[in-house]
């Protein structure tokens, strides 16, 4: 082990980790900070943005449904990898715990959902009833818009 003169102690031979001197840590919770604070602004601003736009995208005509929702979410991800909020994490290897394995999100959940109301609706369930009001729904307002233009 050796000292450093900030006071840690690393042994950067043993474990090939980078050192990280205290000075480096003030700096990226600093950082980690601010970007929590922008990460903040974006999502307090995008709610509102994205609501607005699927309700415009559901008005679409056929074949542009969604435009203005998806274009939104290609934009937010944009801000999201341009704020890179976790970036500085890659200054030493993460825990056993913190790896990702594959298939561990919010989307492979919604996935595992969605198949089971494609199961129901496919069996002529209460789901399959609740999609042909809405789209009943959908399908008088776009006609009422369109009698307007």
């Amino acid at each position: 082990m050796t000292a450093h003169r900030d006071g840690l102690h690393q042994d950067n031979h043993r474990t090939n980790e980078p050192s990280v001197t205290r000075w480096v840590l003030l700096r990226d919770v600093a950082v980690f900070q601010g970007k929590l604070v922008l990460d903040s602004v974006k999502d307090i601003l995008l709610s509102p943005v994205s609501l607005g736009a699927a309700v415009i995208s559901l008005f679409n005509r056929e074949g542009e449904t969604g435009r203005q929702f998806y274009d939104t979410l290609h934009a937010a991800r944009r801000v999201e990898d341009w704020i890179n909020k976790y970036g500085d994490a890659d200054r030493v290897p993460p825990p056993d715990f913190a790896i990702k394995r594959e298939g561990e999100s919010v989307d492979g959940l919604v996935y595992r959902l969605e198949e089971l109301v494609k199961r129901q609706y496919e069996r002529g369930g209460l789901t399959a009833s609740a999609k042909e009001a809405i789209d009943r729904a959908l399908d008088a307002v776009h006609e009422k818009l369109r009698g307007r233009s």
